[in-house]
């Protein structure tokens, strides 16, 4: 066993579980994974051996844990990773807040477009809330593009834990059927291009799970 061991939810559901494994995958680190399916009846029991809040992802390193997605990024960028930020001081502010309004923000949106990698809904879950949210994400990306994208397809050009807060948002985005404008779309493609989540999304479609109340 590696000393390195994330654990995480079912991978058609859990978004923030993705966050974490994403950052680790793209850090080039190597990790046992621990999968926990979500709502079933040991679940709660399973989760709570590993974490202290209760909930995935945790992050075991030796004997630290490290709990909470966004944690689990500024760990390992701190520890293994630094590339995963801008190495420009503002651009790495700017980062870390856009990371924030992710981490804490666009409720309408998760709750009315749940993961759910799977499966197809277009159309389905757009209030005006959730629309207002989604033009708010893409001015984000709009305005990262323009101003700190050169040298690479990514927000901030290169890879960092800001397009692993957005990765899910894009498989929301396929699952909905939003419809990206040029920008977005070359956003969107980029991140499913990505190998690792190529992986993840292989291996939701091969999960047997299905919970009910993830579900429109």
């Amino acid at each position: 066993m590696t000393k390195l061991t994330l654990v995480i939810g079912n991978k058609n559901y859990s978004s923030w579980s993705l966050r974490a494994w994403l950052v680790m995958k793209q850090a080039g680190l190597e990790f046992t994974e621990v999968r926990i399916p979500l709502d079933g009846p040991t679940s709660h029991a399973e989760i709570r051996r590993y974490s202290p809040s209760g909930k995935v992802p945790v992050l075991i390193d030796g004997d630290l844990k490290v709990w909470e997605s966004l944690a689990i990024c500024e760990y390992v960028a701190d520890r293994y990773a630094h590339h995963l930020w801008p190495a420009d001081v503002a651009q790495r502010a700017i980062a870390r807040s856009i990371c924030a309004e992710m981490h804490a923000g666009f409720q309408n949106l998760r709750q009315n477009m749940p993961m759910d990698c799977r499966n197809r809904y277009p159309g389905e879950g757009m209030t005006p809330s959730v629309e207002a949210e989604i033009y708010r994400i893409f001015t984000l990306w709009h305005e990262c593009r323009q101003n700190f994208g050169t040298g690479g397809p990514m927000l901030f050009g290169k890879f960092t834990i800001v397009d692993a807060m957005f990765a899910p948002i894009v498989l929301r985005f396929v699952t909905y059927g939003v419809k990206f404008n040029a920008e977005g779309k070359a956003y969107a493609d980029a991140i499913l291009a990505i190998p690792a989540i190529q992986e993840w999304l292989a291996a939701a479609y091969s999960e047997s799970e299905n919970i009910p109340h993830f579900k429109i």
